[in-house]
């Protein structure tokens, strides 16, 4: 059984700058089937925004979404975690700051990300969440 972040974190990363729109931040999502992108600046983590973010704090609100950038619909916590943290320390972190989705770090740059669901898929596979986390969404 996987010990730390680095041994179930996703390394095939989605990134995207802070001038990004809105729109082609949720055209992206769709095209690379991710709930969350990372925004960054010159290689440095600025924040992560989410499928949730995009649609809570830009479509709901009635913003022209290819004027608005991603900056301005991202969330302003950023937790992060670091790839030989325990997998105990992620689930702590994320029941504290209440995040399905830990960008993992080296510095300010961006190595994996870490989802509930490879959590789920890690720790019991046969749940529920674990099955739903490896299904293909129906489009």
């Amino acid at each position: 059984m996987a010990q730390h972040v680095r041994d179930i974190m996703t390394s095939d990363l989605v990134t995207v700058e802070p001038q990004a729109s809105v729109t082609s931040v949720a055209r992206l999502m769709r095209d690379e089937d991710v709930g969350a992108v990372l925004v960054t600046e010159d290689g440095h983590l600025r924040c992560l925004v989410s499928d949730r973010d995009l649609v809570v704090r830009a479509f709901a609100e009635g913003v022209d979404p290819e004027q608005t950038t991603v900056m301005q619909a991202a969330s302003d916590d950023l937790v992060t975690i670091t790839p030989d943290d325990s997998l105990d320390r992620a689930v702590r972190l994320m029941r504290e700051h209440a995040v399905r989705r830990l960008p993992v770090v080296e510095g300010d740059r961006a190595v994996g990300i870490l989802a509930l669901g490879d959590l789920a898929m890690e720790r019991d596979e046969k749940s529920a969440l674990g099955d739903i986390s490896v299904a293909r969404p129906n489009t």
